[in-house]
């Protein structure tokens, strides 16, 4: 072939253009560009987020109408977070194949398939067909949209815009609560119906505003689009000198070498999916074990320590507090999803202020806290079936405002931040749809078992036994995560792969006093 021609991705043979001279970005706009792009993919989590809210109240009414066991109830109510296992192991390979922004588009698609068919389920086996295609799509959207946004977002900026799909995960529930208290009024055979079915509205909206964001900067350098990368980075960088040093750090992780400066460059063979897998379990360095362990780890216990026992019965745990009205019941979910929602608007602010840990250390430190009161609550209260005592009632329900609002300042956004932006390139998708594996396991399981726990255990047991995982995760927190705020992602490998002294040095060398990476700092120079 011509040295002067190359194939592009698409097999046409084009002649070689120079990257072109891009001019410097507007630093007001990059920011409200790269705010746009992360608010777009982020809703996606919108589904997920209704979906949980909306059927912690409607299962009151489907059970009524259905008449189903509690036992169907857990198994209806957990099992799209089983489902979820198929979007997200099937995420990671399309996101490679068909770029990001389409596998948000597909899963906004799935979504709205699962909708309607839960909406017009006319018996049980109906309804959990419709649970089976919407978890696909909620699996795709989970694992997709922290990536997507943590790929397009500048680091100083990165833990803020990553934290949006878990803002919008808790703007869903909200909207699934309100949904549950607004339509609990309609006949018993419509509302339940219509509080699913309406979850396809914005599943419509979502996946058409998507197509308006720009693919994914590193996706677009895996195909060889080093032009298309570039003006990407640069509407999405503080400074076209920052999105230089981001679209280096992209070509050496992608094993482009850094002489090549033309707009459409031949990529040198990647590992294929096996060999990723093989390098993540089989054959893992003390680094990529390092941040598997991390990446996972922070997956589990953001579920195990008892999030979606409290947001998806919290009706049930009110009625057992001593409320029994389905007007109280409904109204008091709401309050959970209001605090909830505001609570996480704190994280959002301050991960890149003050970084991860502290406000991961904070937050299941408050959960502890928490949930040891509430546990104390319901045991009292249990112990006292004959008396209604108002102080008990009262403690329960504070508590779980309590609860809901510490997991949103820390563990619910930071568990996503981090996992999408730990793992390196080569392992980015693979490694983030096996976290999202991991988080809706443990999710299932709880869902599908905290019905017959509180049988065998009591209430109150049950949420002591997640005041101890809870305590196991501060201690697993605070020895084995490291600080990411104001980091480039290619370079956690050096991150991971350092001591605690040396990563302590290598922060004060590369990261200034307003927290942000001093140019000039690569991965390869670390």
């Amino acid at each position: 072939m011509d040295k002067g021609k190359l194939n592009n991705n698409n097999g046409v043979v084009a002649a070689k253009v120079p990257l072109p001279d891009i001019p410097a970005p507007d630093k007001a706009k990059t920011k409200t560009y790269a705010y746009a792009c992360a608010i777009l993919a982020s809703m996606t989590s919108i589904l997920l987020g209704y979906d949980i809210g909306v059927m912690s109240g409607a299962v009151i009414f489907i059970q009524k109408d259905l008449k189903i066991s509690d036992t169907q109830v857990e198994v209806l109510v957990g099992i799209l977070n089983l489902y979820c296992l198929f979007g997200s192991a099937a995420a990671g390979k399309t996101s490679d194949w068909i770029g990001r922004r389409y596998t948000i588009v597909l899963a906004a698609a799935i979504f709205f398939v699962g909708a309607i068919l839960m909406g017009t389920a006319m018996n049980y086996s109906l309804l959990m067909l419709g649970r089976f295609v919407a978890g696909i799509g909620v699996g795709y959207a989970l694992m997709i949209a922290p990536v997507y946004t943590a790929e397009v977002s500048p680091a100083s900026a990165r833990g803020f815009l990553t934290s949006f799909p878990e803002v919008f995960i808790n703007f869903g529930i909200l909207l699934g609560y309100v949904s549950n208290w607004s339509l609990s009024k309609l006949s018993l055979r419509l509302g339940w119906r219509l509080m699913l079915g309406i979850g396809a509205v914005p599943s419509v909206f979502m996946g058409l505003g998507v197509l308006y964001m720009p693919e994914s900067p590193r996706w677009l350098v895996l195909q060889g689009r080093l032009g298309d990368a570039k003006r990407v980075l640069v509407k999405t960088s503080d400074t076209k000198e920052e999105a230089q040093e981001r679209l280096i750090a992209i070509q050496e992780a992608a094993g482009i070498p850094l002489d090549c400066t033309d707009e459409f460059v031949k990529v040198p063979k990647i590992e294929k999916g096996h060999e990723v897998w093989k390098e993540l379990f089989l054959h893992p360095t003390p680094t990529v074990r390092r941040i598997l362990i991390a990446g996972v780890g922070i997956h589990f216990f953001q579920q195990a320590s008892g999030i979606d026992a409290v947001v998806l019965y919290s009706p049930r745990i009110f009625k057992k507090a001593g409320i029994t009205s389905n007007d109280a019941l409904l109204g008091a979910t709401v309050a959970v999803g209001f605090v909830k929602t505001i609570s996480i608007l704190v994280a959002t602010f301050f991960l890149d202020k003050i970084g991860r840990r502290p406000l991961l250390l904070t937050s299941v430190g408050g959960m502890i806290v928490a949930l040891i009161l509430l546990a104390s609550g319901l045991t009292v209260i249990d112990q006292n079936r004959d008396q209604k005592l108002v102080w008990a009632l009262a403690l329960c329900i504070a508590m779980v405002l309590l609860y809901v609002a510490f997991f949103s300042i820390g563990l619910g956004p930071i568990t996503w931040v981090y996992s999408s932006e730990i793992f390196p390139l080569r392992l980015r998708a693979q490694g983030t749809s096996v976290g999202v594996a991991v988080n809706r396991v443990v999710s299932g399981t709880i869902s599908m078992t905290f019905l017959s726990m509180t049988k065998a255990i009591t209430i109150g047991g049950g949420f002591f036994l997640f005041t101890g995982v809870a305590t196991i995760a501060w201690v697993f927190f605070y020895t084995f995560l490291p600080e990411t705020r104001g980091r480039n992602l290619e370079d956690m490998d050096a991150l991971f792969g350092q001591s605690r002294r040396k990563r302590s040095q290598y922060r004060d060398e590369t990261i200034g006093s307003n927290g942000q990476v001093q140019l000039g700092t690569t991965a390869s120079q670390v």
